[in-house]
């Protein structure tokens, strides 16, 4: 891989107008025709393998954000030689979509595939009889599909372009199918390239100690988009668990017995909340500070409470949580949380740091009303009555809450699945502990008459 190449397109990227067009005269004729042809000079990093002894490449990005090119730049460096007529790394290629026809159409003949991507001397010849693509010097790329896994039994190979794995309905199937065939050459190699999604199969593939991962947002290919295709996207999907996969790139997981799923997530989410009668800011602050700290989980959220209990609904406003903050940065980011949104009052577990936790928060505001809240049972025991909540449908949320969804689909009955604490959660729960059922429950009590 020609790294030198790849930082010299960024340095002409960034200069002035005067000395890029200087760089372009100082070409020949035939450097300046092979210029368009030169991937590693305008690729994006993600779109360039890794180094290294890897069998799989995942490219896993955004809609748009040129998996499709960097797919097929990946399949000619495979298969080209220094000459039109020299021999490549690999002979023997699958190409691999959910249909014949999204391979054909994408993968092969698309803006981004292979023959617009191959110079004229080096462009393979399309047998669709045969369904492969046959390039100059013998190479040789024979197209599959997913809908078919028993079509990869028998044929051999020395690499694979795989496109859009995590969509395909017999993926697993298909994945398993390819690895036999994998059998030609040195060192077979697979590029992967896909927009996640919470599927086993990929999610193995990225446990794999022999795969390597590049990925992008939509947006890191924006020069070669349509800017109301960008601003449409973000206007409906920014800040949405959705958007966070189909435009960010990021793999969304469920773990086994979460609490929440993602998909239950986003069938609650709302683009504003009504008028509210109460909100609180609630806070679930680290045992130590400095840069090894827990977040602090800082939350906020309203409810509208008119009407009998089971109409009480309530709305995730806002995630204001820090990293590795001092007490009084956290305290701070409490009380400014407050004075935003006009809440009511501060719910602040104390735990870990007992009335020293109310004592900092006063030093930034004497006045601010603190509710202390001490945990008697674990964390998972707190958080059921509150997922129940969401189950019956009472709990919305607003766009922006991607940390704490994450959170919350790795908290499962058996306790948090999750890197590190789930102070988010934390926060979220005392929250609604104090919004929705510490209220319903004294709704719900018996009065006892006076005899």
């Amino acid at each position: 891989m020609q790294r030198g190449i790849r930082s010299g397109a960024a340095w002409i990227a960034s200069e002035e107008p005067g000395v890029r067009d200087d760089f372009l005269a100082s070409l020949e004729e035939g450097e300046l025709l092979a210029l368009p042809y030169i991937f590693d000079f305008w690729a994006m990093d993600h779109q360039l393998p890794p180094e290294g002894d890897w069998r799989s490449w995942i490219i896993m990005g955004g809609r748009g954000a040129g998996k499709t090119r960097a797919g097929a730049e990946w399949v000619r460096a495979q298969v080209e030689g220094s000459r039109p007529l020299d021999a490549g790394r690999c002979r023997r290629l699958a190409l691999i979509g959910e249909t014949v026809g999204q391979v054909r159409d994408v993968m092969i003949f698309g803006e981004s595939g292979i023959l617009a991507c191959s110079p004229p001397d080096r462009r393979p010849e399309w047998e669709a009889s045969k369904k492969r693509l046959v390039w100059p010097n013998g190479a040789v790329a024979q197209v599959f599909s997913a809908h078919d896994p028993e079509g990869l039994r028998g044929p051999q190979f020395d690499g694979a372009w795989v496109d859009e794995l995590a969509k395909w309905k017999k993926a697993r199937e298909t994945w398993d199918m390819l690895q036999f065939g994998l059998r030609l050459g040195d060192r077979p190699q697979v590029c992967i390239t896909t927009t996640p999604r919470n599927v086993g199969v990929l999610k193995d593939i990225l446990k794999a100690d022999t795969t390597v991962v590049t990925s992008a947002p939509t947006e890191a290919n924006r020069a070669f988009l349509a800017d109301s295709f960008l601003e449409e996207v973000r206007t409906r999907y920014a800040g949405t668990r959705l958007g966070r996969q189909e435009l960010d790139g990021v793999l969304m997981e469920d773990a086994e017995g979460a609490l929440w799923t993602a998909s239950s997530l986003e069938a609650r989410r709302v683009e504003a909340a009504p008028v509210l009668d109460r909100i609180v800011v609630a806070v679930d602050p680290p045992v130590t500070g400095g840069p090894n700290a827990d977040e602090c989980g800082i939350i906020i959220v309203g409810a509208c409470t008119q009407g009998p209990v089971q109409e009480w609904k309530a709305y995730v406003l806002a995630d204001a949580s820090v990293s590795a903050a001092s007490p009084l940065t956290w305290a701070a980011a409490a009380v400014r949380a407050m004075e935003n949104w006009g809440a009511d009052r501060l719910v602040a577990e104390v735990n870990q740091g007992g009335e020293l936790v109310s004592e900092v928060i006063r030093q930034i505001d004497p006045l601010v009303p603190i509710k202390a809240v001490h945990a008697s049972k674990g964390k998972v025991a707190r958080a059921e009555p509150v997922a129940a909540l969401y189950e019956q449908g009472r709990v919305h949320h607003l766009r922006g809450l991607g940390p704490l969804e994450d959170q919350m689909c790795a908290m499962t009955i058996q306790g948090f699945e999750g890197k590190g604490s789930p102070d988010r959660v934390d926060a979220l729960v005392w929250a609604l502990h104090d919004l929705m059922i510490e209220p319903a429950a004294k709704w719900r009590r018996p009065r006892v008459r006076a005899v």
